[in-house]
């Protein structure tokens, strides 16, 4: 005998049969965003990261996590939004984060709250708006409506891949 499925249950299977994936949701100044919920290692409330000298001032520094010295970014300010105090809400989102040669790396991001996880179907996602030469939008995989309201969910990988504070030695070698 098999479970029955809700109505709500069973779109959301249709979905990720015909191409949906999971999103982590969270918070970012009053905005919704969403990453890949199979990039994330964990979720972890804010600690004090360790400064490194030098760094860009959204590299907050690292963390020790079970033996992994781990990069903690803040997202506010890697896209130059207006600082928030950290409460109680304020988390490190633990990601799996590749390099365009495919080489992985676990990476830390502070974000203002987690909000949810959703299934979202391939139909759903849409492409970001072209804002022209002078915005930088290519770690913004594309926008979609869930619940009647809008996420915008981030190729992490774009994120860090162009930031020349996160190139490795091999980055640069091919």
């Amino acid at each position: 005998m098999t479970p029955e499925l809700n109505k709500s249950q069973s779109s959301e299977a249709v979905d990720i049969a015909a191409g949906g994936e999971q999103f982590l949701t969270f918070m970012l100044n009053g905005e919704e965003y969403g990453v890949d919920i199979l990039r994330v290692q964990e979720i972890k409330g804010w600690a004090t990261a360790t400064e490194i000298p030098n760094m860009p001032d959204y590299i907050r520094g690292v963390i020790n996590l079970r033996g992994t010295i781990v990069p903690i970014v803040d997202l506010r300010r890697r896209f130059s939004m207006t600082g928030a105090e950290y409460t109680s809400t304020t988390v490190i989102i633990v990601l799996m984060v590749r390099n365009p040669e495919g080489a992985t790396r676990t990476m830390g991001f502070v974000v203002d709250a987690v909000s949810d996880v959703y299934s979202v179907g391939a139909h759903q996602i849409k492409p970001a708006p072209d804002f022209g030469e002078s915005v930088r939008a290519e770690c913004v995989r594309g926008l979609a409506t869930v619940d009647e309201k809008m996420i915008i969910l981030l190729d992490i990988d774009q994120l860090i891949g162009g930031d020349p504070a996160f190139r490795t030695e091999s980055d640069t070698t091919h």
